[in-house]
């Protein structure tokens, strides 16, 4: 069994590498899915299980700690643990941070390689956590000319972002939200907010919208306006339609109609998860199963490995 730990596994780890990974996992059957929700007050207790045959299963499970902000901790913890597929022997513990990080942007990342416009000069990113750095990293790697913008309610921590970053990236924080909506190929959304932030009429024909920071039944990013002029696809069909409000409350005030979330991963081998025409708008639901985390922790373990018989 083997324990891989954040600080010496990450720079094994490869943003393109991982995308294609997960995209060719999709070529496996179906993963069973489980998912666990608790809540006290703004609190969330998640535990999600998955198993793929031919891969194994994975538990992960995370607590969700809005209020840490304010103490300089984490606002998510939590702890992976992933089996072999045919003895049910515990392989690996691997780093919680790690495994969400990486899931986490290479999903988004992945959808944006099929849905974004493939000449991304500039992205708007909505956020300043942990979520938005994993991001910039990200999206960097596939787009490397492209200006990245930083918007967060307390400006100071989208500066805190940006002077991280602007060594290794065109990168700037701004304030006016509907101007850089209006400038941007790709606005990603990776907030906590209950209430919509981003608003359908600022958006530019030919964008992608990115929308990741919503995981609860009644936590939105967009309002109708911007579901309704968007071409919607979501990374799972069944972690996302009946149970994240970005799409579920939608269909149910009729929105939307279900059918027009038109496809997820496992349509990718068939070529429908795709832009059709240059000038429509994708919207891209990152719901972030745990069939993602397993995936995700069997290109680390099989990165880790490598590393030891160099």
């Amino acid at each position: 069994m083997d324990f891989i730990p954040f600080e010496e596994a990450e720079p094994l780890l490869d943003w393109i590498e991982l995308a294609d990974f997960i995209a060719d996992c999709h070529r496996l059957p179906p993963a069973q899915l489980s998912d666990q929700f608790l809540t006290r007050g703004e609190n969330t207790l998640l535990s999600r299980a998955a198993w793929i045959d031919g891969m194994g299963s994975l538990v992960k499970t995370a607590l969700v700690v809005p209020s840490n902000k304010a103490r300089g901790l984490s606002t998510t913890n939590g702890a992976v643990t992933l089996f072999d597929d045919s003895s049910g022997e515990l392989v690996a513990l691997i780093d919680f941070r790690l495994v969400t990080k990486w899931k986490t942007a290479a999903d988004s990342l992945l959808a944006a390689l099929r849905l974004a416009p493939p000449d991304c000069a500039n992205i708007l990113i909505l956020g300043a956590g942990s979520a938005a750095r994993s991001l910039i990293e990200a999206y960097g790697a596939a787009f490397p000319k492209a200006s990245f913008f930083i918007w967060n309610r307390t400006l100071s921590r989208a500066q805190e972002v940006t002077k991280t970053y602007r060594h290794r990236f065109n990168i700037f924080p701004v304030s006016d939200l509907e101007t850089y909506v209006c400038q941007s190929d790709i606005i990603a959304c990776a907030t906590l907010s209950i209430e919509p932030l981003l608003k359908g009429q600022w958006l530019r024909p030919g964008c992608h919208i990115d929308l990741i920071g919503a995981f609860r039944a009644d936590m939105r990013e967009a309002d109708d306006d911007a579901i309704r002029a968007s071409r919607i696809f979501v990374d799972c069909f069944q972690t996302t339609v009946d149970e994240i409000g970005e799409i579920k409350i939608p269909i149910a005030q009729s929105v939307i109609e279900r059918s027009d979330v038109l496809a997820d991963f496992y349509d990718l081998p068939k070529g429908a998860f795709a832009r059709v025409r240059d000038d429509e708008i994708t919207l891209f639901k990152n719901g972030g199963g745990a069939h993602l985390d397993l995936m995700t922790a069997h290109y680390i373990l099989s990165k880790w490995c490598q590393s030891k018989t160099i």
